[in-house]
């Protein structure tokens, strides 16, 4: 493979209703303008119906590709997912069952087509995140970095140089903290959209569909605004520790929630302050492309090479 010539990569990115797929320049380390091209998806669908709007998706993005410059397609997975192979593993959960056990990565280059020498390759969607991040966003430049995504769950990844760091004594297993205890319950019981709309609820007596509603109100009433401190506040204090063990030179947010931090942030850098922690925070200005960058980039050999061993931890 002449990767010089090659420097044109596809990124997709499956959430559990939708595909998003670009070309992204991986010498520019930016999303080539115009490429983007997104579908929705019927999670419950059979195999083939799922695997057809994907490739038609991703065959709307080669349209502007000359072929010989495709160097291969990364996708941004949820899990389980068995990311070196390229084969499915998610069961017991109400989305994309029908395609378990599956090699994604063959269907999906044999219904575009691709070249021999074109690869299929994946990696959770967290971890895309975080490298999407590392490789062109805020992080860029750092040595150890954390990401979260704060929305409908708490996502998490801990990367050193690039990879990420998904075992041993400074990082919770497989990097994910959603399921660790904190309060009454987890991590991801306090640090998602239901537990804002949930305090709305409790402080307000109002229903609220989501924290941008919230966020509206703060300004009007200084009840909400405690709640905005709350979050802050409990979300440094469930952080600190775990920065502090990796060693963290930079913190990322992103997700819907992060989009609120102008109300909340104060709130935790202070209580980091407190805490001794001095990780600097950052919110992402690449919001959902970092995850498309990210799986893009692992069409970088050197990066595929090191972060193969942490994928089967993934």
């Amino acid at each position: 493979m002449n990767s010089a010539l090659q420097n044109i990569t596809i990124g997709v990115d499956i959430g559990g209703s939708h595909i998003t797929a670009v070309a992204v320049d991986m010498t520019a380390h930016r999303i080539i303008s115009g490429s983007r091209a997104e579908s929705p998806v019927d999670n419950k669908a059979e195999a083939d119906e799922i695997l057809t709007v994907w490739s038609d998706t991703l065959k709307q993005v080669l349209r502007g590709i000359q072929i010989f410059n495709l160097r291969g397609v990364g996708f941004a997975m949820p899990g389980p997912f068995d990311y070196v192979k390229g084969i499915c593993l998610i069961r017991g959960v109400p989305k994309y069952e029908k395609l378990y056990g599956v090699n994604v990565g063959k269907a999906i280059s044999t219904r575009l087509g691709l070249p021999c020498d074109c690869r299929v390759r994946f990696m959770n969607d967290a971890s895309s995140f975080a490298v999407g991040e590392a490789w062109a966003g805020k992080a860029a430049g750092y040595e150890r970095m954390m990401a979260v995504t704060l929305g409908t769950g708490f996502g998490s990844a801990f990367l050193e140089n690039r990879i990420p760091v998904v075992e041993g004594d400074r990082v919770p297993k497989m990097g994910c903290v959603y399921h660790l205890p904190f309060g009454n319950g987890i991590a991801d019981d306090y640090f998602s959209t239901r537990w804002f709309t949930s305090r709305y609820r409790e402080v307000t007596g109002r229903d609220a569909e989501g924290v941008r509603e919230v966020a509206m109100m703060a300004g009007r009433a200084p009840e909400v605004q405690e709640i905005f401190n709350g979050f802050g506040e409990g979300l440094a204090s469930f952080l600190a520790p775990w920065l502090k063990r990796f060693g963290a030179e930079i913190l990322v947010m992103g997700g819907n929630i992060s989009h609120a931090y102008n109300l909340f942030g104060p709130s935790v850098e202070e209580a980091l302050k407190r805490e001794g922690c001095d990780t600097r925070i950052a919110i992402s200005e690449l919001k959902e492309d970092a995850a498309l960058l990210g799986s893009a980039y692992l069409l970088d050999d050197d990066f595929w090479k090191a972060v193969q061993p942490a994928l089967p931890l993934m």
